[in-house]
């Protein structure tokens, strides 16, 4: 078997060659022999033997080969397919261990999720029964501080209704001690007719009774404003009754000591009277004037048409008192001296020209003007078109700014106020302050007034024999240029608007004042023109006109300074006025009488009457 085994070698060794490596066909011994046949035939019988022998050991060798790789193929693939059972039972388990983990976490996050809310859910029910045990305490504290609120505010309105009771008490007491002042305070001016009797001033009496009467007004218009009276307001108002009561008792021992002098100098007149009776004859006696007749011819015993003889007495004084103020300044004004006249020039506007100025824009600018105008009537130096301007340049310097400041505050009512209602106000405080500081301005003022507004005497200038229509109309307050009237409609405006002014200045006062003084021409002046209107036949349309404008104006003021007795005298104008306005005054005249009715009902209606339109408030001297 050596021979056999080199022969596998030498086969091995074949295969292994280039040759061995080459394909051959297995039926290439047929083919071949088919082929050449007939040529090489012989020689592949020679062959075919070794061939044979070759041939069956390639075949042997192929299918030990075939069987060897068979085998080691099918070896393989079970080794491939046991591997692959088995990754795909690994994968398999590794997946079911994916999903048993995956699992067990889902599991674990829900655990903890809830474990998680049942510690969010016992936290927050923890917290909500802490918040409820703190609401519970601060409900109690609260209770408790509402307790005490309510006992708190209990003691306030009682303390409250107390107060009221006592301050009404007060002011019940303070309004009799008014009613008691105006009582005496009348019978302080009815003694004014003995005056021409008697030959004595009881000018001073009346003065001092008007300020009294005004010092109880004004505490009884601030309790009005602030409350009710303190005990304070009510001591002195005591102590104004009082100096009242022994003012009129003077004033009364005064009339008894002239009564008595005049007693004496009639029993000495008589007896001369006597001795000298056969000598001069019977006595001549003058006729007396007929008493005013009303409507149709009536006699009208309630009502005139001449003022009091007081009231002219008053006003001839103030026309006196502006007289003598031209004639003190009478060489200023007619010097031809150049630098007297840019003295005076300088003067009148440094006079005139705040007055200009006075507007509603703020208080403080309001307060700057009055006090340019204090201190140019004070003598001291003011700034006037760029230049230094005193009283002192010339000796009549302070009579002259004084007139015209005067005038100047009567013409801003007659054109400023009748086209605009509202200035009244911030020209009258102004006007107001430094009447009080600088009384004889006051007197120009109402001078002024009286002279270009007879209607704020209240006066109706009769009309004289021998005077000229137009002389006349002019003292009447109209205007007459070149002949001609004014309008009347023009002339009522103006006359409203002086009206207006004179309403506006009675109820205020400078707010920086001395409250100590009482005002020097207040609401008690109202009153009294209010009265004395009253007690004059009406004028077609100005009488209703200018009733309107000065209640409008300071009809609150009045009401809350007479109250029950100004709601009479309304009563009165609605009840006993109107006709005799309304039988005066033509169907085309009948618009101021139909205003002032309305008006009037209405405040009757309302039982108020509603503050002026464009009043000073507190805010505004803020401002």
């Amino acid at each position: 078997m050596p021979s056999e085994g080199r022969c596998w070698e030498t086969l091995q060794a074949l295969r292994s060659s280039d040759k061995g490596r080459l394909c051959y066909h297995r039926d290439w011994l047929l083919r071949g022999e088919d082929k050449h046949e007939s040529q090489h035939a012989e020689p592949m019988a020679l062959q075919s033997s070794r061939g044979i022998k070759v041939e069956g050991c390639i075949r042997m060798y192929e299918l030990v080969h075939r069987m060897r790789g068979r085998e080691g193929l099918r070896q393989w693939q079970e080794e491939q397919e046991r591997k692959v059972r088995a990754l795909s039972e690994m994968a398999s388990e590794q997946l079911k261990r994916f999903d048993e983990r995956k699992e067990l976490k889902h599991h674990k996050e829900f655990q903890d999720l809830r474990e998680v809310m049942e510690k969010s859910s016992r936290e927050a029910l923890g917290h909500q029964e802490k918040l409820k045990a703190e609401h519970r305490h601060r409900a109690k504290i609260l209770n408790l501080k509402l307790r005490e609120a309510e006992q708190q505010r209990l003691k306030q309105v009682e303390q409250e209704r107390l107060r009221k009771e006592e301050g009404q008490v007060r002011l019940r007491g303070l309004y009799g001690l008014q009613e008691e002042v105006l009582h005496l305070n009348q019978q302080l001016d009815a003694s004014e007719q003995h005056k021409d009797v008697l030959k004595v001033d009881l000018s001073a009496f009346r003065t001092r009774g008007n300020q009294l009467c005004g010092l109880v007004s004004g505490i009884i218009r601030a309790t009005s404003e602030n409350g009710f009276p303190t005990a304070e307001d009510q001591a002195v108002a005591e102590r104004a009754l009082q100096e009242m009561r022994d003012l009129l008792t003077s004033l009364q021992q005064e009339i008894a000591r002239a009564c008595e002098d005049k007693r004496r100098q009639d029993l000495e007149a008589q007896v001369k009277r006597r001795d000298s009776h056969m000598q001069q004859g019977p006595e001549v006696h003058r006729e007396t004037p007929a008493p005013s007749q009303g409507p149709g011819g009536k006699q009208n015993e309630d009502l005139q048409v001449k003022v009091q003889d007081s009231t002219m007495r008053w006003y001839h004084q103030l026309q006196d008192v502006s007289s003598q103020c031209v004639l003190a300044f009478e060489e200023l004004t007619n010097s031809k001296d150049s630098q007297a006249k840019k003295v005076k020039m300088d003067l009148q506007k440094a006079a005139t020209i705040p007055v200009s100025q006075i507007s509603t824009i703020a208080g403080s600018k309001l307060k700057e003007i009055f006090d340019k105008i204090h201190n140019l009537l004070s003598g001291k130096p003011v700034q006037s078109g760029g230049r230094s301007v005193s009283v002192t340049l010339n000796p009549q310097g302070l009579d002259f700014v004084q007139y015209k400041l005067a005038e100047k505050f009567v013409k801003q009512g007659e054109e400023e106020v009748a086209s605009h209602h509202e200035a009244a106000f911030p020209i009258a405080v102004v006007a107001s302050g430094i009447w009080e500081l600088h009384p004889r301005v006051g007197d120009l003022i109402l001078a002024h007034l009286h002279r270009k507004c007879p209607y704020s005497v209240p006066f109706y200038p009769p009309f004289k024999e021998g005077m000229a229509l137009e002389d006349y109309q002019r003292t009447l307050g109209y205007q007459v240029k070149d002949s001609k009237v004014e309008q009347q409609d023009n002339f009522l405006k103006r006359m409203s608007g002086m009206i207006r002014l004179y309403a506006a200045i009675i109820q205020l006062r400078w707010p920086y004042g001395g409250r100590q003084q009482i005002h020097p021409h207040g609401l008690n002046h109202g009153w009294r023109w209010l009265a004395q209107i009253l007690n004059m036949e009406p004028l077609s349309d100005v009488t209703a006109t200018l009733l309107f404008d000065f209640l409008e104006v300071c009809g609150n003021a009045l009401m809350k300074q007479y109250q029950v007795q100004f709601w009479k005298m309304i009563l009165l104008i609605k009840e006993d006025y109107f006709p005799r306005i309304e039988a005066i005054t033509s169907s085309g005249q009948m618009g101021s009488f139909i205003r002032l009715k309305q008006f009037l009902e209405k405040c009757l209606q309302r039982k108020e009457i509603p503050v002026p339109k464009g009043f000073l408030t507190s805010s505004f001297w803020r401002s």
